[in-house]
């Protein structure tokens, strides 16, 4: 009985072990796309295919650490841009690619630090809509 209790314990602290992981890194699950062709009115676009790893944090409360991205005359306190890289190398100035950055929509206002900061939030996926970044975090929080 004891080593089944045992067993038990060890898969349940495994399990949150690696919960824990994928959340204390969400960048790394999220490299976890590939891309097809698609078209829309104005030609060929690559959308977005997510793996299920990605799809499974849909909808759920996921913490990014990352750099705010400032874009000159756009900061809005309330709707930012977050890379997992320094501003030298994220996706719009150096060598990331896209699914290294996310769009973040703020609970409240946050003041821009070039330092790297903890956000929390819903994240949702979006394939669809080459307007918006395919990583978007609604609901967000300030953690660190």
């Amino acid at each position: 009985m004891r080593l089944k209790i045992s067993v038990i314990a060890v898969g349940l602290m495994a399990i949150c072990g690696v919960s824990k992981a994928q959340d204390d890194n969400v960048w790394k699950t999220l490299t976890g796309v590939t891309y097809e062709v698609g078209e829309d009115e104005y030609g060929e676009l690559y959308l977005p295919v997510f793996s299920e790893d990605i799809q499974e944090l849909e909808g759920e409360e996921v913490s990014a650490e990352g750099y705010i991205i400032p874009f000159e005359g756009m900061f809005k306190p309330e709707h930012i841009i977050l890379s997992s890289l320094p501003l030298a190398e994220c996706f719009f100035c150096g060598s990331g690619g896209p699914e290294t950055v996310m769009e973040v929509m703020m609970a409240d206002p946050i003041e821009y630090t070039s330092k790297r900061v903890k956000v929390k939030g819903t994240l949702k996926l979006n394939a669809k809509d080459p307007e918006k970044l395919m990583y978007i975090l609604t609901d967000a929080e300030l953690v660190m």
